[in-house]
């Protein structure tokens, strides 16, 4: 049957066995009521039911270990290496779930060939779950044993597969974010950067699992593989039943049916720019400065203006440096610059930042450094005995 793949079960403490089952069962009730929450959540709907989908399935495939590992029962051995292919679904599932969250679209007939991995695998080793009784007996007291019963190949085939559909969702994530600096200017607040998290927690389990097929470790072994899926789960419920509504942003921005299509009047020559740029400038000045507004997006600014949003979106690209995050985030910047030089303004920091249109501190503080080249509490320091001093000898 091939060389060992953990140590044998049988000759396992039994306190080992039954704090993996009691990990294991008590996983998969959270997941069970856990996918039944994510499928009558409103908020990201589409994305939500497939997320749903992904945790039952892994709750299923917790339980069905923990049973079969309290009764070591060749009964239940059918249902175990059935499971056991369940690993390539995951992440197709992350995929779909990403795809879901970024484009407000969710599971079509034609996304079977997501599936297709899982249903090859099936066919291949599908002639176990047929197996007569007295097979399934002979199968189940070798893997006891810690002898394998699939060769090596499934493990390659399995990491190869779901991490390059992890891959694919990250790549997914980051187009998301970009088109989000390009249209709007609370962009990191909205980007999602809980998947980052639960992309990484899917490589830490890959990585124990290909540690785990190639050698032995006592402290890598079978039962943390699964119990790290466990504690993968209790992340996936944390994040997900505390985010928020989630944007879509559109891969492309079409032209209105009734507006000018965008063509050849939008290159560099084109002789609305001038004006373009003077109207959003415009807008961006004044007593009430549209920066300061927290969510503004492109096509609010493109509707104050009275421009096709591709316009707008090409002038501040070209005229203004950078996208439409930059360029707002830059101003809001400034202003904040000088609200932190000002020594009679004694507002906090962060009052000033909430201010001057930023929706978070982290976001405010990397903003500044990345353009002034110091932190905001530093900047403030270091300008206001400047001001005193200015103030002094004007009164002189």
């Amino acid at each position: 049957m091939g060389a060992p793949r953990f140590p044998s079960l049988a000759h396992d403490h039994p306190m080992d066995i039954s704090f993996w089952v009691f990990v294991y069962t008590a996983a998969a009730v959270q997941a069970g009521l856990l996918a039944l929450a994510l499928w009558r959540r409103a908020a990201n709907r589409e994305a939500n039911r497939l997320l749903a989908v992904w945790v039952a399935l892994a709750g299923i495939d917790l339980a069905v270990k923990a049973a079969y590992w309290h009764t070591l029962a060749p009964e239940w051995f059918r249902a175990y290496r059935f499971v056991a292919l369940f690993p390539f679904l995951y992440g197709s599932l992350f995929f779909l779930y990403v795809r879901a969250l970024t484009r407000g679209q969710g599971f079509r007939w034609r996304d079977l060939r997501h599936l297709l991995g899982f249903a090859a695998m099936l066919l291949v080793t599908g002639h176990v779950l047929l197996a007569p009784a007295a097979r399934l007996q002979e199968m189940s007291a070798a893997w006891i044993e810690g002898q394998r019963s699939i060769g090596r190949w499934f493990d390659l085939a399995l990491f190869v597969y779901s991490l390059s559909y992890v891959a694919a969702a990250l790549v997914r994530v980051h187009r998301y974010r970009q088109r989000l600096r390009e249209r709007r200017s609370d962009a990191d607040r909205l980007s999602l950067h809980w998947i980052d998290t639960m992309a990484a927690c899917q490589v830490v389990i890959w990585c124990i699992a290909i540690v785990q097929a190639l050698v032995y470790l006592p402290i890598l072994n079978y039962g943390l593989l699964f119990g790290a899926i466990a504690g993968w789960i209790c992340v996936m419920g944390w994040f997900s039943l505390n985010q928020s509504a989630v944007a879509v942003e559109p891969e492309a921005v079409p032209a209105d049916a009734g507006s000018e299509a965008p063509s050849t009047t939008a290159e560099p020559d084109d002789a609305r720019y001038d004006a373009v740029q003077a109207r959003v400038a415009a807008l961006m000045e004044g007593d009430a400065p549209l920066y300061l507004e927290p969510a503004l997006t492109i096509a609010q600014v493109a509707k104050r203006s009275g421009y096709p949003e591709y316009l707008v979106s090409a002038v501040i690209n070209r005229r203004f440096g950078g996208t439409f995050w930059d360029y707002i985030n830059r101003l809001r910047v400034e202003a904040a610059r000088a609200c932190l030089a000002d020594a009679g303004d004694t507002r906090s920091i962060l009052d000033i930042a909430y201010a001057c249109g930023f929706t978070s501190k982290s976001t405010f503080n990397a903003a500044f450094k990345r353009q002034l080249g110091e932190t905001p509490s530093g900047y403030r320091k270091a300008a206001r005995p400047l001001t005193a001093a200015a103030d002094d000898a004007g009164r002189r």
